[in-house]
């Protein structure tokens, strides 16, 4: 997640795009439990965002038990108010602190320096340091499944999004490949709303994206109001970070899930044993940090045995959302932006400032 940053680019995490080893060390019993904290940027609700971090937490005490004592913060704001409560919280004797907002990201290496024997872990962030280790998923590839699935239902989707920022842009346009993979005249319309969670604002854009002719919607921001609001017009939608079929049982098409629990459950255990290093995550499918699943009524058979296969392929490196195995890969502006045979690498995903084409819309300059 993100806020005060949309200027910064993310090459740094590029050169450091490796995966920290899970301890399997013996653990050593503590005098008394670990405190663990996790500071979340909205409000918790019932799917989104938050609550996906919220299971993480969840896990990491049902895994851990009484070696751990865990507690969070909800609906702090990116800025001078999340450099505050990252600080008490350090100050109150936690000794690892999970930020997940990439607005946290500054806040965190501030406090970090104030409390060398604390460990953070800034989730979104790139900037490490060595009591600050950093973790992403690849959000896009859940993007590019959700877009195959979308795309053999539908041929105008529209496209709620909080910043334009390379993880966002990078789902955008991995969405709208997916789609075009199955579907060639398929368009994404895109609306910008410079935010994460502002529900009202999320549904007046989905209405608008339907009245302009949207048969299913994607979004990145934090509430379930795109669901809902797909719900209610009786269109298609893909869910995101949670399953939200409680909220569109008939609109949803399948849920792009975030799963932190294994991480976060690792993490922790390393701060236990001693064994807890700084450095950067970037998992995807094949790391079990995003899954596309919770399928729809309305989603045939077919369709659901297409993306589990692609899926599979996805994990196994057979598929890749960003590789130009059938021609050249242009941006809506028709530039080349991945030539025929070429498959993007990390850096240039981080970098992501374009659009692919059949995306409706433009990115600030």
């Amino acid at each position: 997640m993100y806020k005060n940053l949309v200027a910064r680019r993310v090459c740094v995490l590029a050169a450091a795009s490796f995966f920290i080893p899970f301890s399997t060390h013996a653990q050593t019993p503590a005098q008394a439990p670990l405190k663990a904290a996790f500071v979340y940027v909205a409000p918790l609700t019932e799917a989104g965002w938050v609550r996906q971090h919220e299971q993480g937490r969840l896990a990491v005490q049902a895994a851990l038990g009484s070696r751990v004592e865990t507690r969070f913060v909800e609906n702090v704001p990116e800025g001078p108010d999340a450099e505050r409560v990252i600080r008490d919280l350090a100050q109150q004797g936690h000794k690892i602190i999970f930020t997940p907002s990439f607005g946290y990201m500054e806040p965190t290496l501030k406090v970090a320096r104030e409390f060398p024997d604390v460990k953070f872990e800034s989730i979104t962030g790139y900037k490490t340091a060595p009591n600050v280790a950093t973790a992403n998923a690849r959000y896009y590839e859940g993007r590019y499944l959700a877009g195959v699935a979308a795309g053999r239902m539908a041929t105008q989707a529209g496209y709620v999004a909080g910043f334009p920022i390379p993880e966002v842009v990078q789902g955008i346009n991995a969405f709208t490949l997916g789609m075009r993979s199955v579907n060639p005249a398929a368009t994404v319309r895109v609306v910008f709303l410079g935010e994460w969670f502002n529900p009202p604002r999320e549904r007046d854009a989905a209405m608008t994206l339907m009245n302009q002719g949207a048969e299913v919607l994607a979004f990145h921001t934090g509430s379930t109001a795109v669901m809902s609001a797909a719900q209610e017009r009786g269109k298609l939608a893909v869910a995101y970070h949670s399953d939200m079929r409680k909220f569109a049982p008939d609109a949803q098409i399948a849920a792009v899930t975030h799963l932190w629990g294994e991480y976060y459950t690792h993490r922790v255990k390393a701060a236990l044993d001693g064994s807890w290093k700084s450095g950067s995550v970037w998992g995807g499918v094949k790391d079990g940090m995003i899954r596309v699943d919770a399928y729809g009524s309305k989603v045939p058979a077919a369709v659901r045995e297409e993306v589990t296969a692609r899926q599979a392929d996805m994990a196994a490196g057979r598929l890749h959302a960003f590789a130009a195995s059938h021609g050249d890969v242009r941006d809506n502006e028709g530039r080349v932006v991945i030539p025929a045979g070429k498959t993007l690498g990390d850096p240039d995903i981080l970098n992501m400032n374009w659009l692919a084409e059949g995306v409706l819309g433009k990115l600030a300059r």
